[in-house]
């Protein structure tokens, strides 16, 4: 049912959007946001948020779309909160799971940050290097079983 979605994601991806956009787009009209809106609200969580190799973008981008689906809008809602939080978690974990971590250094293998802001150029060597369009699959997969099961009950 979502697979056009999660092959968008990708083509994101491999188009220039960072992970966390690209998976954000994907799924952004089904909330009513245009393509603008989407990427600029996911921007700063590319390259582990802000290139800084924390936790992985498209698994944020992920998150992002938790909030819009299930997140508290009431600042006195515990219970919402809590249950959007839950949410969170069951889809980190499945992320993890998927994958060995949702750390973007450890997904990378690197052993410390860079410490540059600049993204890479995308190349046909960064994309040979890289889990990152695996990622972004793969959060968008999970988000999309995640709504299936939603729609199911």
């Amino acid at each position: 049912m979502f697979e056009e979605r999660i092959e968008k994601a990708v083509e994101f991806f491999k188009s220039g959007y960072n992970c966390s956009q690209s998976v954000v787009l994907a799924f952004a009209d089904m909330y009513g946001f245009t393509q603008e809106q989407a990427a600029r609200m996911a921007a700063s969580f590319g390259g582990g948020i802000g290139r800084m190799r924390q936790t992985c973008g498209a698994a944020c981008g992920m998150f992002l779309l938790a909030g819009l689906e299930t997140g508290a809008t009431d600042p006195k809602d515990r219970e919402g909160k809590g249950a959007n939080y839950a949410v969170v978690q069951e889809l980190a974990a499945e992320f993890k799971k998927r994958n060995g971590s949702t750390i973007c250094a450890e997904l990378l293998g690197l052993k410390k940050p860079e410490g540059v802001s600049t993204p890479e150029e995308r190349t046909d060597q960064y994309y040979a290097k890289r889990p990152c369009v695996r990622m972004v699959e793969e959060a968008a997969r999970i988000w999309a079983e995640y709504l299936e099961n939603r729609l199911s009950i």
